[in-house]
């Protein structure tokens, strides 16, 4: 395995160093012949990783982030001898779920924010934690499992959670709940990304093309730097910092030839 020829195309520091470590954990998995796992990859990073493995043509492989329609997800790379029953068996090996249940006197308190800028206050490494899925009565946060047991252990020292009950639970019984929306109407001149993008940020158009060329916006989960780029209906758009929103129809046209889109965002 040639590292330097595989990664020659990628221009960004960060990007060579993230599938280094990739291309890493295939050839160790290949050696020893087992699962070899990653930290935590943000949405760009799993686009970029994705990406990377069907040019390499790498294919056995999974990014789980524990439930369906994980942002952050792992990177796994198994032997080929392994089927899915076998994989899934190795769920509870590589996460589990930290479960805060507040006392009723909290629930609905604390949003997404509260619980992330706990864990960093603690001055835990926000790579070995996923998703933050928060409820009114509390939240389930995926960690590596390695790193669960030190957060568990370290919650309870954080004046909002030292009267919550903490404990740790298997992978499979992470709670499904309920996202919120609520939909909103935007008027655009045109489909184009910048400005629905400028529209859903709350931002000017030049604004909004800076956000979407620094690599924060994603399209049904892949990175997207084209402000050209035409919206379709049913598109799932993500702003890194601004929320998520899914395209759920094109309700008319202004006087001016202006398109009113019905968005739903997620809150």
């Amino acid at each position: 395995m040639n590292k330097q020829e595989l990664l020659k195309d990628y221009k960004k520091q960060e990007d060579k160093l993230c599938l280094s470590q990739v291309l890493d954990k295939i050839e160790i998995s290949s050696k020893r012949d087992k699962i070899e796992y990653t930290d935590f990859l943000d949405m760009y990073q799993v686009s970029l990783v994705e990406n990377f493995l069907r040019k390499i043509q790498c294919k056995t492989y999974q990014l789980y982030g524990g439930y369906r329609d994980a942002e952050r997800k792992v990177l796994i790379i198994y032997p080929e001898r392994f089927d899915d029953k076998m994989l899934e068996k190795n769920y509870d090996k590589i996460l589990k779920v930290i479960r805060i249940q507040l006392p009723e006197e909290e629930k609905g308190k604390y949003s997404h924010r509260n619980y992330l800028g706990g864990i960093i206050k603690l001055g835990l490494k926000r790579e070995k934690v996923g998703d933050i899925l928060v409820g009114e009565d509390g939240a389930d946060i995926i960690a590596l499992s390695e790193f669960a047991e030190v957060l568990k252990t370290q919650l309870p020292s954080l004046t909002r959670f030292e009267n919550a009950n903490i404990e740790l639970e298997d992978i499979q019984n992470v709670r499904k709940l309920e996202l919120k929306v609520e939909e909103i109407s935007i008027i655009v001149p045109s489909l184009r990304l910048d400005n629905i993008v400028s529209d859903l940020a709350r931002t000017s158009r030049s604004k909004a093309s800076e956000i979407i060329t620094q690599e924060r916006v994603f399209i049904n989960g892949q990175n997207e730097t084209k402000n050209s780029k035409q919206v379709k209906l049913g598109d799932i758009i993500t702003i890194r910092g601004k929320g998520r929103f899914v395209i759920k129809a094109f309700t008319g046209t202004t006087r001016s030839g202006r398109t009113v889109v019905l968005i739903e965002k997620y809150v």
